[in-house]
């Protein structure tokens, strides 16, 4: 597996698929890039994709001090000079889409395309996830916490239907310290500021149902990027790009297209 180095030091992990215009798939919190196995091949007719392992996830260096989603985005660009990609499309999803945010603007010259996935811009505008989502995340036994995870993930029709394995439920390898680091991330992630710098194309994704990351996001990040565009997946919860796959993906590669 190749890895690029940060300019910390750190080894980062990435993987290629595909060929055809570079398209950067970013995971969300505290999960590798498994987190795309599911619907992945579905942008190789046309795109050759870049994912990664999150500093703290899967096969890359796992520090333990301070991430943020600026430093995480400084790593995607890192993977970039690695490989020798002067500009690709990004499409991030959940905390990928964070990340992305900060990519388009600190690193506008690398972004031809944006996606912004069931995201939000964080910080004192995006609206966060009520109280009651929060306690059923919180419980004390596992498999409950697991179980609201999914339920929040996924509508119930499709969970009957789908036993799993779940690639969108976190890497079950990272340390604890890792775990938490994500999460402050995500949690301190504050955009509101520079989302009228983005120059890029951006279309902004989300369902309608989304109560972990709530749908009212969308809008706002669709209101504040100039000229972005936005799509509602009626019925969809957070992880939509898997759930209603044939609608999402293909509203991507339209978009990208």
């Amino acid at each position: 597996m190749p890895y690029a180095v940060t300019a910390d030091g750190v080894h980062i992990a990435y993987q290629i698929r595909g060929s055809g215009e570079w398209l950067v798939l970013l995971a969300g919190q505290a999960n590798s890039h498994r987190w795309w196995d599911g619907v992945r091949d579905d942008f190789h007719a046309t795109c050759r994709t870049i994912t990664l392992d999150y500093r703290g996830t899967g096969e890359s260096g796992k520090p333990d001090r301070p991430y943020s989603t600026q430093g995480f985005a400084d790593d995607v660009v890192a993977v970039l000079d690695d490989l020798g990609v002067e500009r690709a499309d990004v499409y991030g999803t959940s905390m990928g889409g964070r990340v992305a945010q900060w990519l388009a603007v600190r690193h506008p010259h690398r972004v031809r395309a944006l996606v912004l996935g069931c995201t939000s811009p964080g910080g004192r505008y995006g609206i966060e996830r009520s109280d009651a989502v929060r306690r059923s995340l919180s419980q004390t036994a596992p498999a409950e916490a697991e179980g609201a995870l999914l339920c929040l993930m996924y509508t119930p029709s499709w969970l009957a239907n789908h036993p799993g394995p779940y690639n969108t439920l976190g890497d079950a390898t990272m340390p604890p310290y890792a775990r938490r680091r994500h999460l402050a991330a995500s949690n301190h992630h504050d955009a509101w500021d520079v989302l009228p710098d983005i120059a890029a194309p951006t279309l902004v994704l989300h369902g309608t149902d989304d109560q972990l990351n709530p749908a009212a996001n969308a809008p706002l990040l669709a209101d504040r990027i100039p000229g972005a565009e936005m799509q509602m997946i009626d019925g969809a919860r957070h992880a939509y790009f898997e759930e209603f796959r044939e609608t999402a993906s293909g509203l991507v590669l339209d978009f990208l297209g």
